[in-house]
C-alpha cells in the first residue's frame, strides 16, 4: 500500500510561477476573450474566425489539413464546422479524388462575413501586440511555434 504524501504549498507556488503550460493557457484564455468580445458584434467567436480564415484558400482543404493547422482533433473540428454549416458560412463536400475524405469550402456568405471580421481582428491584434513589452511579438510567435 502506498503512503500518501501531501505536497507542500511551496510546490504549488513553484508550479504557479514556472509552469509554461499554465502561463500559455492563461494567456490563451485572455486573448480568446479579447477576440471573442471584439468579434461578438458579427456573431463570431475567435475560434470561428480562425476556422473561416483557415478555409480562405485557392482550393478547398481537407478536414485533416485544417485540423492539423488549427491543432484540433477531427471530432472537435467537425462539431465546429456543423455550426458554421448551419449558418451557411461553410460547405462540407465529398472529395472527388477520395470519396472517403471531405473537403471544406467557405461560402459567399462566409467570405462576406470574413471580410467584415478581418478589420476587427486586425485592430484587436495590433492592440494586443502593443501590450507585449521587452521583446517582439515575432519572437513570442517563434517561441510558441517551437512548442507546437
Amino acid at each position: 500500500m502506498s503512503k500518501f504524501r501531501e505536497l507542500p504549498f511551496e510546490t504549488t507556488q513553484v508550479v504557479r510561477d514556472c509552469c509554461l503550460c499554465l502561463h500559455a493557457q492563461r494567456a490563451a484564455r485572455a486573448l480568446a476573450r479579447r477576440f471573442d468580445d471584439a468579434l461578438r458584434e458579427l456573431g463570431l467567436t475567435n475560434g470561428q474566425f480562425s476556422l473561416l480564415m483557415s478555409l480562405n484558400r485557392p482550393a478547398p482543404p481537407t478536414i485533416g489539413s485544417v485540423a492539423d493547422l488549427l491543432a484540433m482533433d477531427r471530432t472537435t473540428l467537425t462539431a465546429a464546422l456543423k455550426v458554421l454549416e448551419r449558418r451557411n458560412l461553410v460547405r462540407i463536400m465529398v472529395d472527388k479524388e477520395d470519396r472517403r475524405s471531405r473537403r471544406l469550402a467557405i461560402t459567399s456568405a462566409g467570405r462576406i462575413l470574413l471580410d467584415k471580421a478581418f478589420p476587427i481582428w486586425k485592430e484587436t491584434h495590433a492592440e494586443a501586440e502593443k501590450e507585449i513589452t521587452g521583446f517582439s511579438a515575432g519572437r513570442l510567435r517563434e517561441a510558441l511555434n517551437a512548442l507546437s
